[in-house]
């Protein structure tokens, strides 16, 4: 038994409908030993997903059986207010205007839409349909949106199946018969017997990777000793992602584009993922960041969080000359400012304060390198440092027009870095979670400080691993297979 189909009422969907096993929700729950050493992938099709009713606790307790599930508990939740599932709305409304820009006939100023396994009612949504379900992976959804020269989303909610009009619920069991098959295709053929494949989610026309094409072949060849196959995938392949056991993100992450996306599904499908979005969703904000190494005492520099123009005249006085101000989701250097006078300094916080409600001021506190240490899995994996660009004050020197400047670097093994620095950058690196970071600390005359954490830290091939060679890669490998190992038994 591959797929379980859960329904409240035996005519909700019959085994008549579908190839697939058809079970009531009160028999699933009275039964957990049914399965034994079976492991369904569950299709939760309850009339109510409401906060501990029988359809939640489907869900719920599916995932505590080691079915594969969906919805996912995640997903009932985030769609049960709109205040969670607001952060998928811009991207969810560019699509759905870029549909809606391209048609001949306008649809009403108020409409709904009915989407089955990512397939809407109305064909001509596809490609909406289809993001949506990259977002939401629930059965039903019902999108509600009204506008004319901008189309917003006022409502998106999970529908039961007894509310589907006819053609709604043949377009539903034709898109469940076509969405198991099409997750449970055949694996392709393999000439070497490896016992698990990762997908490595990569840009190939990034400036500033996170690791390079012939970093990620490296360790391609390092991962293939250990019986675990890599494969690169693109920002397309999203419908590819069920074909492969796990995924590691190398491309620069951000929770508003495909990365976030990628994060998700992969979480929802139950495959080791890094990041993981909650990763992402800490890392990439250097306000959380600065919130959460307070409370925990990890020191840091002085740090003031900003959210009027006004605070430009007390800055330098709680901080000192000068001042550096952040945007909150800066990488690479990027969205970082060194302001030297009060003119610049309110200028420069205008321009940020009309961009984000917060911007982090910090004190600028100098040194000739930063160290960089990898953490994976709560474990120090790499130490690394990295020294300032050419007559600049930080490690990547940006300017317009021109490529990316990068500062030389040392590696050392553990045990030869500094002790204060590799028990500082544990500390703060398990505030975050049990993935791969990069932790960024300063040695001062105050002792040592975190500047930052990065969920998708740098890992190139004779750069971060010059110390440890091999031994870094063959960790990361092994931090997957544990995983792996784990969930197939």
């Amino acid at each position: 038994m591959s797929w379980l189909v859960l329904v409240d009422k035996p005519g909700d969907l019959s085994n008549a409908d579908t190839p697939h096993k058809v079970m009531t929700v009160r028999d699933y729950l009275l039964r957990p030993k049914l399965f034994g050493d079976m492991k369904p992938s569950v299709i939760n099709l309850s009339r109510s997903y409401g906060y501990q009713g029988s359809g939640y606790y489907c869900s719920l307790l599916a995932e505590a059986r080691g079915h594969r599930v969906m919805p996912s508990v995640e997903t009932i939740i985030e769609l049960s207010r709109k205040q969670l599932y607001r952060i998928a709305l811009p991207d969810l409304e560019d699509s759905l205007n870029k549909v809606v820009r391209g048609l001949k006939a306008m649809p009403e100023k108020d409409f709904r839409l009915t989407v089955c396994f990512g397939r809407p009612d109305d064909a001509r949504f596809e490609a909406f349909g289809r993001l949506l379900f990259d977002w939401y992976r629930a059965p039903i959804i019902e999108v509600r949106a009204s506008g004319e020269a901008w189309w917003s989303i006022n409502r998106i909610r999970t529908l039961p199946i007894t509310d589907l009009e006819d053609e709604q619920r043949a377009l539903l069991i034709d898109a469940l018969d076509r969405y198991t098959r099409r997750a449970w295709r055949p694996q392709r053929e393999r000439t070497h017997p490896f016992r698990y494949s990762l997908a490595v989610l990569y840009d190939p026309k990034a400036d500033l990777p996170p690791s390079s094409p012939a970093s990620l072949r490296h360790m391609a060849k390092v991962a293939a000793r250990h019986g675990v196959e890599i494969e690169p995938i693109e920002k397309g392949d999203l419908d590819r992602l069920t074909e492969f056991d796990a995924l590691f993100i190398r491309e620069t992450t951000s929770i508003d584009n495909h990365t976030y996306r990628f994060a998700r599904r992969a979480t929802q499908e139950g495959m080791p993922v890094i990041d993981d979005p909650v990763s992402m969703i800490r890392c990439t904000n250097k306000v959380y960041l600065a919130e959460l190494l307070a409370a925990h005492d990890v020191p840091m520099p002085k740090t003031v969080i900003v959210d009027s123009l006004k605070q430009a005249e007390t800055l330098p006085e709680e901080l000192g000359w000068p001042v550096v101000l952040k945007i909150p989701d800066g990488s690479f250097s990027r969205g970082v400012f060194k302001l030297d006078d009060a003119a610049a300094l309110a200028e420069k916080l205008k321009d940020l304060l009309d961009e984000s409600d917060l911007v982090l001021a910090q004190e600028f506190l100098p040194t000739s390198f930063d160290w960089r240490i990898g953490v994976l899995g709560g474990e120090p994996l790499f130490a690394c440092q990295y020294m300032m660009a050419k007559a600049h004050w930080q490690i990547i020197r940006h300017e317009d027009g021109k490529e990316a400047e990068e500062g030389r670097f040392r590696s050392f093994a553990i045990e030869d870095a500094p002790p204060a620095v590799i028990e500082t950058a544990i500390k703060a690196a398990r505030l975050i979670g049990n993935g791969f970071y990069g932790v960024d600390l300063k040695e001062t005359e105050r002792g040592v400080v975190v500047i930052e954490i990065n969920d998708n830290p740098n890992l190139d091939h004779g750069i971060e691993d010059a110390a440890g060679k091999d031994a870094v890669w063959d960790a990361l490998v092994k931090w997957y297979i544990t995983r792996l190992d784990a969930r197939r038994t």
